[in-house]
């Protein structure tokens, strides 16, 4: 049995709010816009917080009348952390998660908890990263829940594709930084590893933002739950089989210079769900930079408009 630890103190913000769900952990969530909107669910990648999803992605979904959930993850930000240790480097280079390891079936479990408690029937789930292959989870185990499915630059769990870059793979494995400004700087090198020249980051946001993930997650403890949720990758394997169950129309973006999910991954995911639409935007790395959020916003609307839901109590 996973045993769960509180979050590490943290800087306070007006818009967080707190659920325990009956698994045990606590996760950290905001919710934004009308309570009769349509709800949109927010699920980030690896090792980032709500507040990864960029404000103006966020504002803009307001602006076309969805209700906006964002989470931590657990492990990450103002959610639980788990009391396991983390995987050494070597077990993250090769792929061996340690036996007591959570995985991704746990993560959307916590996703359908949080459902449960906002009491919202059928949501439009975006994921991206990490949080697509949480979100594809969830549309394989609970389709009653999903009205909608948009995995971002996501992946099966093959081994065949997807497959991050080595260098990518040895900067994640890296010893946690020890500064905030030490944390800051290796955001800004990763941004110019996996991020585009054809869209490029802004960097005085990044930094802000960087600042902001390391004092929710308890500075020094703010990158501890990433070897952890690599393990939920890596324990979860192929999930190719899950995503040939999805019901939920899906579409899968993806950017063709992504050296953290190779595009093959976006590709796999759309061949293995029935009826998926596939769309890779030119130059776009692993990151939702400021040049392509609107595209985003709009492939996502547009995604979700054709099937709309309502809130309501949980099935």
């Amino acid at each position: 049995m996973t045993t769960f630890l509180e979050a590490p103190e943290a800087v306070e913000h007006s818009g967080d709010r707190f659920v325990d769900l009956p698994a045990g952990p606590r996760l950290c969530h905001r919710v934004d816009g009308p309570d009769d909107g349509e709800p949109l669910l927010l699920i980030a990648g690896l090792g980032i917080d709500l507040t990864s999803w960029p404000q103006r992605m966020v504002d803009a979904y307001l602006e076309r009348g969805f209700r906006v959930v964002r989470f931590d993850n657990r492990d990450v930000g103002r959610s639980s952390r788990v009391a396991t240790p983390p995987p050494g480097r070597l077990r993250q280079l090769l792929a061996r998660p340690r036996p007591d390891a959570y995985d991704l079936l746990d993560m959307a479990a916590d996703t359908v908890g949080l459902l449960d408690a906002l009491g919202i029937d059928r949501v439009h789930l975006v994921g991206m990263s990490m949080g697509g292959m949480i979100a594809q989870v969830v549309a394989a185990r609970h389709p009653a829940r999903v009205a909608t499915l948009t995995s971002v630059f996501s992946t099966t769990g093959s081994r065949r594709v997807g497959q991050p870059a080595r260098s990518t793979v040895l900067r994640l494995a890296a010893a946690a930084p020890r500064t905030v400004e030490e944390h800051v700087q290796r955001h800004l090198a990763m941004l110019g590893h996996i991020g585009s020249a054809t869209f490029p980051p802004d960097d005085e946001l990044e930094r802000a933002w960087a600042v902001g993930l390391w004092e929710r997650g308890g500075g020094t403890r703010a990158r501890a739950g990433v070897p952890r949720q690599i393990s939920a990758i890596q324990a979860s394997g192929d999930r190719t089989g899950d995503l040939r169950r999805i019901t939920a129309p899906t579409l899968v973006v993806h950017g063709d210079r992504d050296p953290m999910v190779h595009p093959t991954g976006g590709r796999a995911t759309a061949a293995a769900v029935p009826g998926a639409r596939h769309v890779e935007i030119a130059g776009m790395g692993h990151h939702i930079a400021p040049g392509v959020v609107d595209r985003l916003v709009e492939l996502t609307t547009e995604h979700a408009r054709q099937s709309p839901t309502t809130t309501g109590a949980p099935r």
